[in-house]
Formats: C-alpha cells, structure tokens, sequence
C-alpha cells in the first residue's frame, strides 16, 4: 500500500503550499467530478517538489495532475462515508508538518522569507490540507480493513519469487539493558536555579527578551533556534510538571515557576492559547554530571556486573530492581523498538538493525556475542541525560536471505502490502467509471498508471 498512499500524501504535504500561488497563467487542464485541477496547481507543485526533492516518477506534467485526480476522487468518497477529523488531530498533523519544513530550511526565518508569509499565516494554509491528508487515509484503511492472506497464499508467493531474488532480512539483534543515573551536586542545581532567575528578571526587567535568552542559552537545541518557542500542542504530548506549569500561564507577560522534569530545570513563557492547545517558550538548563560522581557510578555499574557474572541475581533482576531505565524496567531490561521498519515487526517489536540501535549502544553490541555483558560505558538516555549502562546480547539473527521456515511474518507482510495496493488499484479503476472526468486535448498524450481516464 506504500505506492498509493504516496501517490496521495506525498503531494498533499505541498497542498497548503499552492493555494494560493496564481504566478502562472492559468487554464482548467483536468475536471475530475465537480472539481477542476488547474494549471498553476500543478506548476506550483513541481517547483515545491523539485525545491524539497521529492521524487517524481516520469513526466511531471503527466504525474502530478494524475495524482491530484486520484486525490480527489478519494476526498470524494470521504465526503460520501462522512469521514471527519479531529481537531485536535488536525493540530497535531499541522504543527509536525510545520516542524519538518522548517528543520528542512533551517530555521522559522527562512521558511518566512521562502514563503513570503508568517508561520502563522502558513499554519492557517496548511489546516485544509492536512485535513483532507487524514480523510484520504481514512478512506484508504477502510477499503483494506478486512484484508486477511492465508498461509496458501504466502506459500505461492514465495515459490514465485526467483531464488535469486528473495528479499534480504537483515541482521537484527535483541539487547537487554541497565542503567545508573550519577547523582548531580547539589551546587550544580543551585547554580542552575540561579541562572534561571537571572533570566527571568532580565525578561520580566524588559532588559532582554524572553526569546533572545533562549536563543542564547537554552540547552534545547531544537526549540532553541525558534527562540525556545514549541508550537501549538496539548496537554497529553508534554511531560506532566511541565503541562502543569505550562497550562497555568494565562498572561504572555508573565513567567513559571521553576520547573523540574526528566530533561532538567525550565522556565517557561506563554505564547498563545486555543482552547486545549498551547503554544510556549521555554529554557531549558540541564545539570551537568561532575567527573568524580560519573567515575564512582562507573564502579557502582562494574560491581553490579561483577555479581551478576557470579551469579549472585540475574541481569534481567538487576534491570528490574536495580535500573533507572524507565522504558525497560518494565520488561526485565528488554529494549523496545518502537521506530522499526522493518517487514518483520513494524513497531513494538524487540529487534533492532544495528543502525536502529542509539549509536554508543550499537559500537558496544557490534562485537559481542549472545549472552555476553558489557563493560560499564557512558550513554545519553531518551531523557538527555548522561547514565552508566551495561547491556547484555540476547539474541542475533545474521542477515540472510527470506526462506519460508524463519522469516513467515515477513514474508506475511510483504503479501499483505501487495494484496493491499491491489484492492486500492481496483477500487481506483471502478471509482474512475462512475466519475465524469474531462482532460483538456493538450494534456492527454499520457502514460497514466490508472487505465479509464480516457474511456469518454
């Protein structure tokens, strides 16, 4: 199902991007229902996606208006089913989109200039378009929702693929882990507190503004480059100290209270409300670990590992007793890869490639063997925050080409996306016979992936 729902998503990414762009002499090139598709959408559209180097497949001119038509003739089923989207969702979706274009460009600034409008005013463009985004995957997840493959089915699949042409499984490991969080001086935290203060009565003063000091100071590098500013979001997706404060701020002059999370020490600064979503500025400071307490952690970790070789307890007891990994302790130390693609396990799923794993994880995994225990090393957690770890190798599957025995699941996926673009492309062809769709004579001498177009 990857290939129609790119055909689909990876144009309405630009959808909110063309609205409004009427830089080309203009001509309705397709009709496709009720709606016309314009020339200047698609120009507008190749010059975006030439700019952001998304693949198009062929002649432009024959791609994209194919692309919209089938967009279209999704959204009109939407509006048949009655699909409708969150508004929450829809807020999420936009702020995440927003987010990638600007890391795309660099900074909120050059988005502007690119532009040539505020984020606020793109935001508001992209809403429409993101909208319909949802509705198309609706619409999509309805029409395969009851797909089922049987065992019959991955059997012929496999016996027809070349043995010369079987997919590669690649290599994936299991890792088990335990972590030690070094205990920060209490001078480190009254430093911090300080500075904190400093920054707020340079902000409340009108000496500096709020978003200057977090350009300049806060450790999180991401918003830091907005001037400490995260986007419109909601209660759910924030640490709960941090919501806390945050959705106390009613006065965009006023700032928090001193919080503590996970990440570290913050003072945050109301942007805007909208009902149950909230934009702010934050700065974040973390406490930095003294060499002497990360040493003395280190031999705390290397005493633990030394027990757990001596079988004094296991290493599955020590990262359910002992660990500060909150995302494993849980699971006896098992790391969960939640960001998988591969075909085997799409999300959840306890294997990782070696490229999936955190990078000071995947140096000391490369050489080890099953069973094995690392040495004590340095890592920053999910939190950023530098812990001791010592991982144990739970299992190791070599890469290999998929057989029928080992890789049942993949090769299950695999049928499953092929019968899924299937039964999109059929449900295509017979919506295209009962669609009026008109293509201007200069547009026609196409080679389209959808046959019908051209039935009239």
């Amino acid at each position: 199902m990857k290939k129609l729902f790119s055909l689909t998503i990876c144009l309405l990414v630009f959808a909110g991007i063309i609205r409004a762009q009427d830089n080309v002499i203009d001509e309705v090139i397709w009709v496709v229902g009720d709606d016309p598709i314009l020339r200047s959408e698609v120009e507008a559209l190749r010059l975006e996606m030439q700019f952001y180097n998304q693949r198009i497949t062929g002649d432009p001119y024959c791609y994209i208006p194919e692309q919209l038509a089938i967009q279209k003739l999704y959204l009109h089923q939407a509006k048949l089913d009655s699909v409708s989207v969150p508004e929450n969702q829809v807020f999420q979706m936009v702020e995440s989109q927003l987010n990638h274009q600007i890391n795309m460009v660099g900074s909120r600034e050059k988005l502007e200039e690119y532009r040539g409008k505020s984020v606020n005013a793109i935001r508001e463009e992209m809403r429409q378009s993101v909208r319909e985004r949802a509705m198309i995957e609706t619409v999509q997840q309805s029409l395969v929702k009851n797909l089922k493959v049987t065992p019959a089915e991955i059997r012929t699949f496999y016996n027809r693929i070349p043995k010369d042409s079987l997919p590669f499984i690649p290599a994936t490991v299991e890792v088990e882990i335990v972590t030690q969080e070094p205990e920060i001086a209490l001078e480190e935290i009254d430093d911090i507190k300080r500075r904190l203060r400093e920054f707020t009565e340079l902000a409340n003063s009108g000496q500096r503004e709020f978003s200057t000091l977090a350009r300049l100071y806060s450790e999180d590098v991401e918003s830091a480059k907005n001037g400490g500013e995260l986007g419109f979001t909601g209660r759910a997706t924030l640490v709960p100290e941090f919501a806390a404060a945050a959705f106390e701020l009613n006065d965009p002059s006023k700032i928090s209270r001193i919080v503590e999370t996970e990440y570290g020490y913050h003072i945050i600064q109301l942007v805007e409300k909208r009902g149950d979503r909230i934009n702010v500025r934050h700065i974040l400071l973390k406490p930095k670990v003294s060499p002497a307490e990360l040493q003395a952690t280190t031999v705390r970790m290397d005493s633990i590992r030394n027990e757990i070789v001596e079988g004094k307890f296991t290493f599955e007891d020590a990262a359910t007793y002992i660990s500060h990994d909150k995302n494993t302790r849980n699971n006896k130390g098992l790391m969960v890869n939640q960001n998988s693609q591969n075909y085997t396990e799409r999300t959840g799923t306890s294997r990782f490639e070696m490229e999936e794993l955190p990078p000071e994880i995947g140096k000391v995994v490369y050489n080890m063997k099953v069973g094995d225990i690392s040495q004590p090393f340095t890592m920053v957690n999910s939190s950023q925050k530098e812990v001791v770890a010592m991982v144990r190798l739970k299992s190791r599957t070599e890469g290999h080409k998929a057989s029928l025995s080992d890789d049942y699941q993949a090769l299950k996926a695999m049928v499953e996306e092929e019968k899924q673009e299937q039964i999109l492309q059929e449900w295509l062809t017979n919506k295209i016979k009962d669609t009026y769709v008109r293509i201007n004579d200069n547009w026609k001498n196409c080679d389209f992936q959808l046959k019908g177009w051209l039935s009239e």
